[in-house]
Protein backbone atom coordinates (compact mmCIF):
# COMPACT_ATOMS: atom_id res chain seq x y z
CA UNK A 1 0.00 0.00 0.00
CA UNK A 2 1.46 3.24 -1.01
CA UNK A 3 1.69 6.39 1.37
CA UNK A 4 -1.28 8.12 -0.47
CA UNK A 5 -3.54 5.03 0.65
CA UNK A 6 -4.62 5.29 4.37
CA UNK A 7 -6.66 2.65 5.78
CA UNK A 8 -9.70 4.51 7.30
CA UNK A 9 -10.95 1.03 9.14
CA UNK A 10 -7.39 1.17 10.93
CA UNK A 11 -8.06 4.74 11.67
CA UNK A 12 -11.43 4.31 12.91
CA UNK A 13 -10.43 1.24 15.09
CA UNK A 14 -7.72 3.36 16.83
CA UNK A 15 -9.92 6.19 17.47
CA UNK A 16 -12.96 4.93 18.90
CA UNK A 17 -11.83 4.30 22.19
CA UNK A 18 -10.36 8.00 22.48
CA UNK A 19 -13.82 9.09 20.93
CA UNK A 20 -15.29 6.89 23.97
CA UNK A 21 -13.28 8.06 26.64
CA UNK A 22 -13.85 12.08 25.51
CA UNK A 23 -17.63 11.56 25.53
CA UNK A 24 -17.48 10.53 29.03
CA UNK A 25 -15.18 12.64 29.87
CA UNK A 26 -16.43 15.85 27.88
CA UNK A 27 -19.64 16.23 29.28
CA UNK A 28 -21.48 19.70 30.38
CA UNK A 29 -20.77 18.55 33.77
CA UNK A 30 -17.88 15.79 34.34
CA UNK A 31 -14.92 17.87 33.60
CA UNK A 32 -16.21 20.65 36.25
CA UNK A 33 -16.36 17.60 38.82
CA UNK A 34 -13.21 16.24 37.59
CA UNK A 35 -11.50 19.92 38.38
CA UNK A 36 -13.33 20.64 41.81
CA UNK A 37 -12.05 16.79 43.18
CA UNK A 38 -8.61 17.15 41.78
CA UNK A 39 -7.59 19.41 45.29
CA UNK A 40 -8.32 16.07 47.39
CA UNK A 41 -11.64 14.25 48.39
CA UNK A 42 -14.68 16.70 48.38
CA UNK A 43 -18.13 16.26 49.71
CA UNK A 44 -21.33 16.10 47.80
CA UNK A 45 -22.34 19.27 48.88
CA UNK A 46 -19.07 20.74 48.72
CA UNK A 47 -19.11 19.53 44.61
CA UNK A 48 -22.87 20.85 44.46
CA UNK A 49 -22.00 24.59 45.73
CA UNK A 50 -18.83 24.65 43.25
CA UNK A 51 -20.65 23.82 39.99
CA UNK A 52 -22.65 26.45 39.53
CA UNK A 53 -26.46 25.26 38.07
CA UNK A 54 -25.91 21.67 38.47
CA UNK A 55 -28.89 20.36 40.42
CA UNK A 56 -28.66 17.46 43.05
CA UNK A 57 -29.67 14.43 40.79
CA UNK A 58 -27.28 15.83 37.96
CA UNK A 59 -24.92 15.57 40.18
CA UNK A 60 -25.80 12.21 41.09
CA UNK A 61 -26.28 11.22 37.91
CA UNK A 62 -22.16 12.34 36.71
CA UNK A 63 -20.57 11.20 39.95
CA UNK A 64 -21.98 7.41 39.44
CA UNK A 65 -21.05 7.72 35.76
CA UNK A 66 -17.85 8.93 36.70
CA UNK A 67 -17.27 6.17 39.29
CA UNK A 68 -18.07 3.38 36.72
CA UNK A 69 -15.50 4.84 34.51
CA UNK A 70 -12.76 4.25 36.97
CA UNK A 71 -12.21 8.09 37.66
CA UNK A 72 -13.48 9.14 40.73
CA UNK A 73 -13.46 6.67 44.03
CA UNK A 74 -16.67 7.21 46.59
CA UNK A 75 -15.87 6.24 50.51
CA UNK A 76 -18.53 6.28 52.80
CA UNK A 77 -17.52 7.05 56.57
CA UNK A 78 -19.56 5.03 59.31
CA UNK A 79 -20.87 8.17 61.22
CA UNK A 80 -24.35 10.28 61.44
CA UNK A 81 -24.85 11.76 59.33
CA UNK A 82 -23.03 10.00 56.81
CA UNK A 83 -20.22 11.62 55.30
CA UNK A 84 -19.66 10.62 51.52
CA UNK A 85 -16.56 11.99 49.97
CA UNK A 86 -15.23 11.86 45.97
CA UNK A 87 -11.41 11.68 45.21
CA UNK A 88 -9.96 11.31 41.55
CA UNK A 89 -8.39 8.13 41.05
CA UNK A 90 -4.47 8.22 39.85
CA UNK A 91 -5.90 7.70 35.96
CA UNK A 92 -8.58 10.87 36.82
CA UNK A 93 -5.44 12.79 37.74
CA UNK A 94 -3.36 11.91 35.05
CA UNK A 95 -6.63 13.34 32.93
CA UNK A 96 -7.01 16.38 34.98
CA UNK A 97 -3.16 17.43 33.86
CA UNK A 98 -4.00 16.41 30.49
CA UNK A 99 -7.12 18.94 30.65
CA UNK A 100 -5.54 21.57 32.16
CA UNK A 101 -2.51 21.26 28.97
CA UNK A 102 -6.17 21.83 26.90
CA UNK A 103 -6.95 24.66 29.00
CA UNK A 104 -3.70 26.41 28.41
CA UNK A 105 -3.92 25.80 24.80
CA UNK A 106 -7.67 27.27 24.70
CA UNK A 107 -6.27 30.14 26.37
CA UNK A 108 -3.61 30.79 24.40
CA UNK A 109 -5.35 30.06 20.73
CA UNK A 110 -9.03 31.04 21.91
CA UNK A 111 -8.67 34.41 19.79
CA UNK A 112 -6.63 32.95 17.07
CA UNK A 113 -9.45 30.23 16.66
CA UNK A 114 -12.06 33.50 16.78
CA UNK A 115 -10.22 35.19 14.29
CA UNK A 116 -9.68 32.26 12.13
CA UNK A 117 -13.76 31.98 12.43
CA UNK A 118 -14.54 35.44 11.71
CA UNK A 119 -12.13 35.93 8.56
CA UNK A 120 -13.85 32.44 7.09
CA UNK A 121 -17.61 33.61 7.95
CA UNK A 122 -16.37 37.16 5.89
CA UNK A 123 -15.09 35.43 3.16
CA UNK A 124 -18.11 32.40 2.57
CA UNK A 125 -20.56 34.81 4.03
CA UNK A 126 -20.53 37.63 1.33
Amino acid sequence: MSRSHIDVSVLASQACPVSEVLDHVSGKWSIGILVAAAQGPVRFTELERSIRGISRRMLTLNLRKLERDGLLVRTVHPVVPPKVEYRLTDMAQELHASLLGLTDWARRHGSAVAAAQAAYDREHDG
